[in-house]
């Protein structure tokens, strides 16, 4: 088997996310472990019969919730908490990530730059590694029982160990490198025994910038792996950008085959070492958006590389984990249909180029070259608003002027209490939306039904005693897609499903002309809200930079462009909103971290755009009116100035299942509101757990401007967790209020 064609990984969730029903299925008790099984056995082997077209196909890029918690759950890395559950493999693996019977889930993070998140490892000083499970071998025997020879995928060892988290102050997990060298060692003898060839090896890592001790322990790493006797021949990738000074550590290793992104950094082309001795895998097909590929400019790069490698092979630039399954799937516009691929449409594209590199073009390149691509839609007056811009648009009045006309207009509490926007998705909502969408009911009968779920919301949270409520957004499907569809210059999918965690997708929407809003995309249900209490109600927007980096953007023009463009139209809505009477409004940014390029050269020009754009939003907002901002699941440190730049009001973080770790050392100098209640795991926050959080969060922020809320929305929660939840919420805020004021 030679490598050839391929992709680094593959969607693991079904075309139709049938591992999405069945996970969520057994969880609630409806199938057993065996059902399950069987339907991801289905999944595996229907992705590998699809991928038999490729020369090499990779292997154990299933998961039932990650990959990082699958490695852990390999060598053992497992935290005693969920060991002392006594439960079987599966169900420790969902005891982590969602946390069960007072054992909390590990910590969720963002994967990288991309929507897709991870389950922080927790390693300490007595981490030992042993290789006690087989899922790489049982997948690898599975595949081969069905005649498929496949490329078991390993996540790297210096990736996993940097993507973890010390359970000791000061303790640097990548000091347990020998240790866990000795399981993939271990590992990688059991492939070879079981006759496997190639072996994939991921270092995503190292498209960041990463200090000398850290590019040394890669420099050991592969020493010691490419040394091993008898061992599987090692493809190692780093995908997500430019390997940097990682590619020439790799090129030094006796490693077989490379993995370079040349999407990402097209720019490595250029500076890549003599490879004399090994396969160049280049990463050529977009694995991370939804346009066909220029398949001449593809073939042109490909065959340029020729010279510098024994031999140069064709791939996705990264895993295609993170597009949809099927283009025809969808019935979309012609001429935005006509610029697509998705996954099966870019495996598709690998193949004829690795043949076109290999023996020339033939009649299958001709077919899928010749295919002409429509230019994207143009809007004269939006690019006329765009260019009208000047700095003064982007700047609001001083926070203590802003803040004194707020608190004179709100006259709330001291540690006031709010949400973060969405109320959980009922069944019965869900009903509606699907009974409107296939005709059953009208859009009239539809809009009662969410004004019902909207009395029902403000009546609960009134009841329940918060201070600033939402209407719990029930006409919408997703906080990205809501406002692509009351956008020009976005299109809609039906099933362009993504994973984001776990059995949470996403459909993201695709950017594909200038944006614009023809019409209020929010105000009638804010003001019916409002309209209900006399408390404040937030009007709840999704940030220009969420909107793009939840998007397939558009990639004929600079990204600060199109999140301009996002801006004016959420500016407009502001205006709107605060005409009608609604005196708070959120925009929330829980993406502002996640689009942070991995190289700390491309950060500044990245943070400026991105802080303008958000800026430019909501700077046409009167003095008196509160601006809120929610970011959640980063790692919020490296751009805390950033956060602070924005100029928001009141801003809403995750803190929850970090107990409070992101306020050490923090000096913020607006509102503030650490999560109290991480509303991603099932379990219910007692009130003395709540007055804990409050309490570490006192020590670092003045009561006038700290703020207690949920994590993020409880959309995915249902209401059994959610109301003792909140109440227990606001219960310790007033025991807090009490101890504070005596």
């Amino acid at each position: 088997m030679t490598i050839g064609s391929t992709v680094f990984g593959y969607p693991r969730i079904g075309p139709k996310r049938e591992l999405k029903r069945a996970v969520e299925q057994y969880w609630a008790g409806k199938i057993d472990e065996a059902a399950l099984q069987q339907t991801a056995k289905q999944l595996r082997a229907q992705t590998w019969a699809e991928l038999s077209e490729l020369d090499s196909v990779p292997s154990n890029t299933f998961s039932f919730y990650d990959q990082v918690l699958d490695t852990s759950l390999l060598f053992d890395a497992i935290p005693q908490r969920f060991r002392d559950l006594g439960l079987s493999e599966l169900d420790t693996c969902f005891a982590a990530a969602r946390g069960r019977d007072g054992a909390a889930a590990l910590e969720l993070t963002k994967w990288f730059d991309t929507n897709y998140h991870y389950l922080v490892p927790e390693l300490g000083p007595d981490t030992e590694f042993r290789l006690t499970g087989d899922k790489p071998i049982a997948e690898y025997r599975e595949a081969l029982e069905l005649g498929i020879t496949t490329r078991p995928v390993l996540l790297g060892p210096v990736t996993y160990l940097l993507l973890a988290k010390s359970t000791v102050p000061g303790f640097e997990p990548v000091t347990l490198l020998d240790r866990l060298l000795e399981a993939y060692v271990e590992l990688l003898g059991r492939l070879r025994v079981e006759g496997v060839e190639w072996v994939q090896i991921d270092e995503p890592a190292f498209a960041a910038d990463r200090t000398p001790a850290e590019l040394n322990a890669l420099r050991r790493t592969y020493r010691t792996l490419s040394g091993l006797p008898g061992r599987p021949k090692l493809l190692v990738t780093g995908y997500y950008g430019d390997l940097g000074e990682a590619l020439p550590i790799l090129a030094s290793s006796q490693v077989e085959a490379i993995g370079i992104d040349l999407v990402s950094a097209p720019d490595t082309s250029v500076a890549i070492p003599a490879l004399r001795d090994k396969i160049l895998v280049a990463g050529l097909v977009d694995g991370r958006n939804v346009w066909r590929t220029d398949l001449h400019a593809a073939l042109a790069t490909a065959a340029a590389l020729l010279g510098s490698a024994r031999e140069v092979v064709v791939s996705s630039s990264s895993t295609l984990l993170h597009v949809p399954y099927d283009l025809e799937a969808e019935n979309l516009e012609p001429d935005v249909q006509a610029r697509l691929a998705f996954a099966r449409q870019k495996v598709r594209e690998i193949v004829v180029l690795g043949k076109a590199l290999r023996n020339g073009a033939d009649g299958a390149w001709a077919d899928e070259a010749k295919h002409q691509v429509p230019s994207p839609r143009r809007d004269d007056h939006v690019r006329a608003r765009i260019a009208s811009l000047r700095p003064e648009h982007s700047v609001r009045a001083p926070y203590e002027e802003r803040a004194a006309a707020q608190q004179a207009r709100l006259a709330l509490p001291p540690l006031a209490t709010t949400t973060i926007g969405s109320f959980p998705q009922t069944g019965d909502i869900r009903k509606a939306r699907a009974a409107v969408r296939g005709g059953e009911i009208t859009e009239d009968e539809y809009g009662q039904r969410m004004r019902n779920e909207i009395g029902r919301v403000i009546d609960l949270q009134e009841d329940i005693g918060l201070d600033v409520l939402v209407h719990g957004e029930p006409e919408r499907n997703d906080m990205v897609q809501y406002f692509a569809e009351h956008l020009e210059g976005f299109a809609s999918t039906e099933f362009a499903w993504v994973q984001s965690y776990g059995s949470r997708c996403v459909r993201p929407p695709i950017i594909h002309g200038d944006v614009s809003r023809p019409k209020p995309m929010t105000v009638p249900w804010s003001t019916y809200a409002q309209s209900l209490t006399s408390k404040p109600v937030k009007g709840m927007l999704t940030g220009p930079v969420t909107i793009l980096a939840w998007s397939f953007v558009r990639d004929d023009q600079p990204l600060a462009d199109t999140a301009n463009q996002v801006a004016l139209a959420l500016r407009d809505e502001i205006r709107d909103l605060e005409a009608a009477g609604i005196r708070v409004v959120q925009v929330d940014e829980p993406a502002l971290r996640e689009l942070l390029p991995l190289r700390r050269k491309d950060q500044p020009a990245y943070l400026e755009w991105s802080v303008g754009a958000f800026r430019l939003a909501t700077a046409g907002a009167t003095t008196g009116t509160q601006i809120h901002t929610h970011l959640c699941y980063s790692e919020f440190g490296e751009v805390i100035g950033a956060i602070s730049d924005l100029d928001a009001d009141v801003t809403t973080i995750e803190a929850a299942r970090s107990k409070m770790e992101i306020l050490e050392g923090l000096e913020f100098p607006r509102g503030i509101g650490p999560g109290v209640y991480d509303i991603h795991s099932p379990l219910v926050p007692s009130e003395d757990d709540i007055v804990s959080l409050i309490t570490e969060a006192v020590r670092a922020v003045p009561g006038e401007r700290l703020w207690i809320n949920p994590d993020c929305g409880l959309k995915t929660r249902g209401y059994a967790e959610v109301e003792p939840a909140l109440r227990n919420l606001v219960a310790a805020t007033r025991r807090m209020r009490a101890h504070l004021g005596g």
